[in-house]
C-alpha cells in the first residue's frame, strides 16, 4: 500500500474492503469452503438469505473471480457453485475476522448498548 493514496476509490486496498463489506459475500464464501454446492443447499446452510439475495451475491462473487459456476445438463438442469483459487485466498482473512468477532463481540455489543442508553 502506498502512504498517500491507500484508500482512493481505485486502489487495491479499497477493493478488498469493498469485497468484504457486503455481509453476504463473506457468508457465501465461507459456506462454500468445503466444496461445491447447489444454490438450494447453500440457502439451507446459510439460513436467513432470500433466493434473490443469494443469486445476486453469487453473481457478484463470480464477477469478481471468487466463485465459479458449473451448469449440468439434464432434466431438471442443475447448477453448482464453488470457490476458485482466488476465492480460497479469502478464507483465512474471513476466519480471522470471525475469530475477532467471537473474541470481541460482547465488547462491541456493550458499547452499542452504552451508546444507545446515552442517546435518546
Amino acid at each position: 500500500m502506498t502512504s498517500d493514496s491507500t484508500f482512493l476509490a481505485d486502489c487495491r486496498a479499497r477493493l478488498a474492503f469493498d469485497l468484504l463489506a457486503n455481509t453476504w459475500n463473506s457468508v457465501v464464501l465461507w459456506a462454500l469452503r468445503d466444496g461445491p454446492h447447489r444454490p438450494g443447499d447453500l440457502r439451507a446452510r446459510i439460513g436467513g438469505i432470500s433466493q434473490k439475495v443469494l443469486t445476486e451475491t453469487l453473481r457478484r462473487l463470480e464477477f469478481n473471480g471468487l466463485v465459479s459456476r458449473r451448469a449440468y445438463g439434464g432434466s431438471p438442469p442443475r447448477v453448482e457453485y464453488e470457490l476458485t483459487g482466488l476465492g480460497r485466498t479469502l478464507l483465512a482473512p474471513i476466519d480471522a475476522f470471525g475469530a475477532w468477532a467471537f473474541e470481541h463481540g460482547d465488547e462491541v455489543m456493550a458499547a452499542q448498548e452504552r451508546w444507545t442508553e446515552g442517546h435518546p
